[in-house]
Formats: structure tokens, C-alpha cells, sequence
């Protein structure tokens, strides 16, 4: 973002993108949030002072694996499913958040990624499905993928729901051999495949709601794209 800002803080129609996400995962009454700050994360918390949510810090940035460890004392306690959400994709809606439990608790499944079609899937990670259904073999990161793997146009979006417990086990089994040297959240899901865990997937409807901002190019167009959001 070339900026001294806390990207979830860069601003869409007037408000941040962490307050625009934090109002559709308000709407939908979830037990507990938890939001993971890292580079001036005090700036966060003052922004979400008002709001019913805890912090976790992520002192040093080893990867979204490590991001969600840093939950583990806060949801020690928490039986049942955890979403894990981007705060720098603003626009994921309800109705795709709720598509991703109904499939997640309909197949049973330990761990249920929410993917997305893209014409151009360059830099994100790629959806390995376990032959034609929705069952999800792994995910490989774009820097680490083979050309038959960058064929593949379906893409992770970071959203997940997890059982809670099966998470905490598989991200104490992750690695950090991989291009980045960081410990990928996406790696859970290998593991978790390797252990005979039913793994699962679903696409969004909407690929523009799952985009991410990396700059401020893309900030600007989401902003165009979902303005009658704002």
C-alpha cells in the first residue's frame, strides 16, 4: 500500500475496511470475535474500541498459520466452528459466509475453504479438489505452484470455517518450508487431508465480494464496484 497505515485502516466510501467487514460478521451473531493485529496495531484497537471484540497480537508476521496460533489462549476454551476471515477483503457478504457453514456442517467437514473462480488467478493460491466434488484435497500457494497447478483458475479466498480443536491440532503440525519461509494457514488443510479428515470447498457466487486490496488501485476499485454497499 506504500503507506505508514495499517492496510485494514486504508479507507472505502469513508470508512475502514476492518469496520465494513466487522458490521456483516455483527450482523450475523457470532459467539465471540477476534481480531489479530500486528504493525501498529494500537491504531486498530482504537478504531474498534467501540465494538464487542478481543485482540490478539502477532508480534512478528509469519504468516497467516502463524496470525491465527496467535488465537489459540483467547479460543482455548471454544468448542465448535471458528471462521477465519481477511480483514483486507471488506465486502464478504453474509449470504456467502452462511453458503460456507451450510456446506461445512452438510459434509461434516473438519476444515471448509471459500474458493473462487478468477479469469486471472495469478498470485493467489490454488484450489486442489479431490476429483469432481467438493471435497478438497490442498491448496498451493502461486510462488510454490507448478504450471499444471497455475492452470488451475479456482483460488482460495483465505475464508475458512474450521472445527475448532481440529484447527489448533493442525496448525501445530505446519512447516514453514515453502518459498516465503512462513507457515501458511492453507497448509492446515493437508494436514488435516493426510490425517483422513474430510476437507471441503465451496465457490462463491461473487468472485468481485472475496477480493482482497494490495494497493491502492484496487482499493479505489472495489470502492466503484460495491459503492451501493457503502
Amino acid at each position: 500500500m506504500e503507506s505508514d497505515i495499517p492496510k485494514v485502516l486504508h479507507r472505502i466510501g469513508g470508512r475502514t475496511m476492518i469496520s465494513i467487514l466487522l458490521d456483516t460478521l455483527l450482523s450475523l451473531g457470532f459467539e465471540r470475535l477476534v481480531v489479530v493485529i500486528g504493525f501498529k496495531g494500537e491504531a486498530v484497537q482504537r478504531e474498534l474500541a467501540d465494538l464487542p471484540v478481543s485482540f490478539a497480537w502477532q508480534r512478528e508476521q509469519l504468516g497467516t498459520g502463524h496470525a491465527v496460533t496467535m488465537t489459540k489462549e483467547l479460543l482455548a476454551d471454544f468448542d465448535g466452528t471458528t471462521l477465519v476471515a481477511l480483514g483486507d477483503v471488506p465486502f464478504l457478504s453474509a449470504r456467502s459466509i452462511r453458503r460456507l457453514f451450510d456446506t461445512h456442517e452438510r459434509t461434516g467437514a473438519a476444515a471448509t475453504c471459500l474458493s473462487a473462480l478468477l479469469d486471472d488467478p495469478v498470485g493467489y493460491g490454488r484450489i486442489v479438489r479431490e476429483g469432481e466434488g467438493d471435497m478438497l484435497r490442498e491448496i498451493v500457494e502461486h510462488k510454490d505452484a507448478s504450471e499444471d497447478i497455475r492452470a488451475i483458475r479456482e483460488i482460495n479466498t483465505g475464508t475458512f470455517c474450521f472445527d475448532n480443536k481440529r484447527l489448533f491440532e493442525a496448525l501445530a503440525m505446519i512447516g514453514n518450508e515453502n518459498v516465503q519461509g512462513e507457515y501458511y494457514l492453507t497448509d492446515t488443510v493437508k494436514v488435516m487431508h493426510d490425517k483422513d479428515l474430510p476437507v471441503a470447498v465451496v465457490a462463491a457466487e461473487d468472485a468481485d465480494e472475496v477480493r482482497g486490496v494490495n494497493s491502492e488501485e484496487q482499493l479505489r476499485l472495489l470502492e466503484t464496484k460495491f459503492a451501493h454497499r457503502l
